[in-house]
C-alpha cells in the first residue's frame, strides 16, 4: 500500500491488496477500498464522519475529492466505476458500472444508479437521482439523453483499461 494513510476517530483505512493507491493519495480514516481498484495521484478521500466505500475494480482519476456528510451521509462507490479527473463525490452513492465525468460533481444524497453516466462539467444536486441508462450534463445537471449500447461498452472498457494500468503501476520497480 502506498499513499497517506491517515487514522481518525478510531479508524484506519482498509485497502485491498491488490488494489492501486498512488504514493500521494491521501486516505483518511473509515475508508475502505476494494479488490483492484484503483486510487490515482492526488485523489484525497476524507472519510471522517460516516465512511467511504470504493467497490471492486473502480477507479478514482487525479485530483477527485470525496468527502461525506457530518449528517451521517456515507459516500459509495460500486463496483466497475470510473471516475474522471478532478471529480468531486460528497456524501453520496454512485452505483456499479457508472461513470462520473471529469471535473464533475455529484452532491449530497444525490444517487448516480448503475449505468448511468454524468457528463464532465456537470452539477449534481442534493437529493437528484441520475437514472440508469442516461446521460446528464450541465450546471445544474439534467437528462440530456438516453446512452447507447456503445456507451456501456465505452464504460467497461475504461474500466479493464484501468485495472490494467494499475497493475502496471504495481509492478513497476
Amino acid at each position: 500500500m502506498s499513499g497517506l494513510i491517515v487514522p481518525v476517530k478510531g479508524f484506519t483505512p482498509r485497502v485491498d491488496g491488490s488494489a492501486f493507491i498512488a504514493p500521494n493519495a491521501t486516505l483518511v480514516g473509515d475508508v475502505e477500498i476494494a479488490a483492484n481498484a484503483s486510487i490515482w495521484f492526488g485523489v484525497i478521500l476524507r472519510g471522517d464522519g460516516p465512511g467511504i466505500r470504493v467497490g471492486e475494480n473502480s477507479n478514482l482519476q487525479d485530483g477527485t475529492v470525496v468527502h461525506v456528510a457530518a449528517r451521517g451521509l456515507m459516500t459509495v462507490v460500486g463496483r466497475d466505476v470510473t471516475v474522471g479527473h478532478m471529480a468531486l463525490l460528497h456524501a453520496c452513492e454512485v452505483q456499479d458500472g457508472a461513470f462520473i465525468g471529469m471535473h464533475s460533481t455529484v452532491l449530497d444524497g444525490a444517487v448516480v444508479e448503475s449505468q448511468a453516466m454524468v457528463a464532465a462539467g456537470a452539477v449534481v444536486t442534493p437529493r437528484k437521482i441520475v437514472r440508469k441508462g442516461e446521460l446528464w450534463a450541465g450546471n445544474p445537471a439534467q437528462k440530456l439523453r438516453d446512452l447507447t449500447e456503445k456507451d456501456f461498452e465505452s464504460f467497461r472498457r475504461i474500466a479493464a483499461g484501468y485495472v490494467e494500468l494499475a497493475r502496471s503501476y504495481r509492478v513497476e520497480p
